[in-house]
């Protein structure tokens, strides 16, 4: 009985101690047992949307919405990620030949390239941004 509470205690221990090898970086343990945090890859410089835009305006726009009058605002850190939006507005014209008027996007920028596009929404801040021509 005394053998099978002593190998008991002893897989305990081993266990106890065996854990320590998954400790993160912020746990509470001494510097050598925690696991290194990744290292953060530096901040993407802020993108000249004015180029961009002008560069890849078939990305923003349709061909067939024939833009017109296309103004940028100033590039803005993305919130959920490593890269930056900008909100850009034109004057636009529908699959049908109609003004559509002034329509306004938000374009998301990564490695210098414009890999998506959204129209903009109420809770965005496209409405009091500066805009100046492309």
């Amino acid at each position: 009985m005394l053998r099978i509470i002593a190998c008991a205690a002893l897989i305990a221990g081993a266990l106890a101690l065996g854990s320590c090898g998954f400790a993160d970086s912020r746990a509470p343990v001494p510097e050598f047992m925690r696991m290194k945090e990744a290292e953060q890859p530096p901040p993407e410089a802020p993108p000249d949307v004015k180029r961009m835009v002008r560069e890849q305006i078939n990305v923003v726009f349709l061909n067939t919405s024939y833009p017109r009058e296309v103004h940028v605002a100033p590039p803005h850190r993305e919130v959920r990620g490593p890269g930056w939006t900008a909100c850009v507005r034109a004057q636009l014209t529908s699959a049908t030949g109609s003004a559509l008027g002034t329509q306004i996007y938000v374009v998301t920028i990564n490695g210098g390239k414009v890999v998506d596009r959204r129209r903009a929404e109420a809770d965005d801040i496209c409405g009091s941004e500066s805009y100046e021509p492309i």
